[in-house]
C-alpha cells in the first residue's frame, strides 16, 4: 500500500506486480489535500476517537469495577443484559437510531459519534473487559485497604485504578482504533464534506465520473494508519499482557 502510493495508475495494477515504483511520484500526496479537506477531516476523526477513548475509560472503569467488587441485587443479570446488547448488529439498529438522533436535532454534527460508543458496542466491550481484570485483583488488598480507613471511592481511586494500567491501556488502544474506523454511522449521520471522518473522506477519491482515484486513495490510506501503528507500536506489550490476564477469571 505504502509504495503503491507512489506509484501511478499503471504502475498499481501492472502485471507482474512490483515492490518499488520506478518513478517516486509524490504528486498523489499533494492531490489528497487538494481534492478534499482532509486536514480538518484528519481532525475531526483524531478529536472524535480521543473523546471517546477518554470517555470510554472513565465509563468502563467505573462500570467493570462495580461489577466486579460491588455486590448488589441484580448484579448478575444486568451484566447478562449489558453484554446480550453487543449481540446485535449496528446495521439493524441503525434506521431507529438516525430516526431518533434527527428529532433531537442532531444529525449532520459530531456529538452521536462521541456519545453512541460510549455506550454501546465498544464501551460495553470496555465494561466486559475491566470487569474480568479487576476480578482477578487480590481480595486481600481491599481489606488491608478498608481496615486503613479507605471508603471504597478511595480503593477505586488510589489502588485499583493504578493497577489497572495495562488493561486500560488495551483498551483505550481498542477504542481508539474503533472510533478511528467507524464508518456506518458517520456515513448515515454526517453530510457535510467539512465534518467527514476519515473512513468517509478515504471513498471521495474518485474522478468525475466516479471511478477511483487510486494513486490518491492508496496516499490517504496510507496517511489515515500512521496515528494507529505509531500507538500500537508504543503500547503492544500492555495489550498482549491485558489479553493474557482477562482470560484468567470468568
Amino acid at each position: 500500500m505504502v509504495t503503491s502510493s507512489f506509484k501511478t495508475y499503471s504502475e498499481i495494477f501492472a502485471y507482474p506486480p512490483t515492490l518499488l515504483p520506478t518513478t517516486w511520484h509524490f504528486e498523489n500526496y499533494e492531490h489528497v489535500f487538494d481534492l478534499q479537506p482532509f486536514v480538518q477531516q484528519y481532525w475531526n476523526s483524531f478529536y472524535i476517537a480521543t473523546l471517546v477513548t477518554l470517555g470510554t475509560l472513565c465509563f468502563s472503569s467505573l462500570a467493570g469495577y462495580a461489577f466486579a467488587r460491588i455486590n448488589f441485587p441484580g448484579s448478575s443479570l444486568l451484566f447478562l443484559l449489558l453484554l446480550s446488547a453487543i449481540m446485535m448488529p449496528s446495521e439493524v439498529t441503525i434506521i431507529p437510531l438516525f430516526h431518533y438522533i434527527q428529532k433531537l436535532g442532531l444529525t449532520n454534527s459530531h456529538f452521536p459519534l462521541i456519545i453512541l460508543p460510549m455506550f454501546a458496542g465498544p464501551g460495553i466491550t470496555a465494561v466486559f473487559m475491566t470487569r474480568q481484570y479487576f476480578l482477578g485483583l487480590p481480595v486481600e488488598l481491599e481489606d488491608a485497604a478498608f481496615l486503613d480507613g479507605l471508603t471504597r471511592w478511595g480503593i477505586y481511586w488510589r489502588i485499583a485504578l493504578p493497577l489497572a494500567r495495562p488493561i486500560l491501556v488495551a483498551v483505550g488502544i481498542l477504542t481508539f482504533l474503533a472510533s478511528w474506523n467507524l464508518f456506518l454511522e458517520p456515513l448515515v449521520l454526517i453530510s457535510d464534506q467539512a465534518k467527514f471522518t476519515l473512513p468517509l473522506a478515504l471513498r471521495g477519491y474518485t474522478d468525475p465520473y466516479g471511478q477511483p482515484l487510486w494513486g490518491e486513495q492508496l496516499a490517504a490510506t496510507t496517511l489515515s494508519v500512521i496515528p494507529i501503528l505509531a500507538i500500537y507500536v508504543f503500547a503492544q506489550r500492555q495489550v498482549v499482557e491485558s489479553f493474557a490476564f482477562s482470560g484468567t477469571k470468568g
